[in-house]
């Protein structure tokens, strides 16, 4: 049963063309972009960065803006404002139950975080709740359907965490307040899932655009020559279904 659903998973993404962005400069114009256009009558543009990651990467010299961090995991938001201090305000809470009141932000850019959570479309719901009319969700996430991403959903946890910490030599990685986390893979980061999603006229949200990255190489020297072999291999023998070109989704979604 589990096959058939993955089969069934990968077959309905693979039928959607996917635009992939060839280099991280590329994918920062793009946001930035974005925001900028949310800019309007001097106001500052609220955003809200939903799970803290180890630095906000976007250049937004110029605007006038609000930027906001929420994280449940008490020592990373620690890491975040002791070590850069470049957030306006910081909200410890569970990106499924805190209260952020309605229709509070302009923007929500979400990194590498949905995937780490049971009930990721309840935070879908809540992201809708919290973002103005006509204001955007921007989420990042692993392609549950490319090589890299299948291979993460099919091994444990100490797998992760030895492959970060010995593989990509990041040796802070599942020390308190570093990842990698537990993953879950909520069907709704899927593709598909997305689809379906902004779909629902209850959600009342429009996917203006999805991207893949066509540039991220983990690894350095030998050991990213064999994450590469790894990732083709895998390719093939999945007859081309799962994705050796791309690791990662960017998501825009406007709500109307």
């Amino acid at each position: 049963m589990v096959l058939v659903v993955t089969l069934k998973g990968i077959r309905m993404n693979k039928k959607r063309y996917l635009e992939l962005i060839e280099n991280r400069r590329h994918a920062h114009e793009i946001i930035e972009r974005l925001i900028g256009k949310c800019a309007s009558k001097g106001e500052p543009i609220n955003i809200l960065e939903a799970g803290c990651g180890r630095q906000w990467p976007f250049g937004l010299e110029g605007l006038n803006y609000i930027l906001t961090g929420v994280d449940s995991d008490k020592d990373a938001l620690e890491i975040r404002k002791n070590t850069l201090s470049d957030l306006h305000k910081t909200i410890e809470g569970d990106l499924c139950s805190v209260n952020l009141g309605t229709d509070r932000y302009d923007v929500i850019y979400c990194s590498f975080v949905l995937e780490h959570i049971k009930n990721a479309d309840l935070v879908m719901k809540n992201f809708l709740k919290w973002t103005k009319s006509n204001g955007i969700i921007i989420i990042k996430v692993p392609d549950p359907y490319s090589a890299q991403g299948f291979i993460t959903r099919i091994t444990p946890h100490w797998f992760h965490v030895f492959y970060y910490r010995f593989i990509l030599r990041r040796k802070n990685a599942g020390k308190p307040g570093y990842g990698p986390y537990p993953t879950y893979y909520h069907s709704i980061i899927s593709r598909s899932g997305m689809y379906d999603f902004c779909n629902d006229r209850s959600n009342n949200i429009k996917l203006d655009a999805v991207y893949g990255d066509g540039y991220i190489r983990p690894g350095q020297g030998a050991r990213k020559m064999m994450i590469h072999i790894i990732k083709r291999v895998i390719n093939i023998m999945s007859i081309g279904l799962l994705s050796d070109k791309h690791t990662n989704l960017l998501y825009i979604l406007r709500k109307k």
